[in-house]
């Protein structure tokens, strides 16, 4: 049985529909005009291109994360290790001493904090682009530089929960299930 959900206005809640597409978490993190820190929790993040290292990031068009990465053409994209899920909630909170909170850094030419401790990997990007659409708005950020931590794993959210990559990935959570017509597809618990 299927379900449609739509509202009288036309309007279609797309959340549901997002939900079954699960993906990494990331903190968006800019410093605004008056060098204060500033940062979102983000699952909307895709790369564009390749030459140049091109990122799209979907920021609140309200909120104060995407006036300071336009303001200053600068902006960082944390993404998340899979212990770092209290530090997500954190950023997507809206608590206004969030960065009194979490563990951070700017390193000399950094697009925004780092989430010491809480990033697997940071991408700091120069604004290129900013396209908005709806509540949101799309910003495209050239990659000007990399930061991998030594060691972790992704931290993935999807159906409203988080998982851990090592977790999902793990030998001992696959198991051989028979699906309709072939016997040989291996699922994941």
């Amino acid at each position: 049985m299927s379900t449609s959900l739509s509202t009288s206005s036309g309007n279609t809640d797309i959340r549901p529909l997002m939900s079954c597409f699960p993906s990494g978490v990331s903190v968006v993190t800019a410093l605004d005009a008056d060098s204060v820190p500033r940062g979102m929790t983000c699952s909307s993040l895709a790369s564009v291109a390749l030459d140049p290292a091109t990122l799209v990031v979907c920021l609140r068009t309200v909120g104060p994360t995407l006036q300071a990465a336009l303001d200053s053409g600068r902006f960082a994209v944390n993404l998340l290790d899979e212990r770092a899920r209290d530090v997500s909630d954190l950023f997507a909170s809206g608590d206004a001493d969030r960065f009194e909170r979490a563990e951070w850094r700017l390193p000399l030419g950094a697009g925004g904090p780092h989430l010491t401790g809480a990033a697997l990997a940071v991408a700091d990007c120069d604004v290129a682009q900013a396209v908005e659409v709806g509540d949101h708005t799309a910003v495209f950020g050239r990659v000007s530089a990399v930061t991998l931590a030594d060691a972790g794993e992704p931290l993935l959210y999807g159906r409203r929960r988080y998982a851990r990559w090592s977790v999902a990935t793990s030998p001992l959570a696959e198991m051989s299930v028979p699906l309709e017509g072939d016997a040989r597809v291996s699922t994941r618990l």
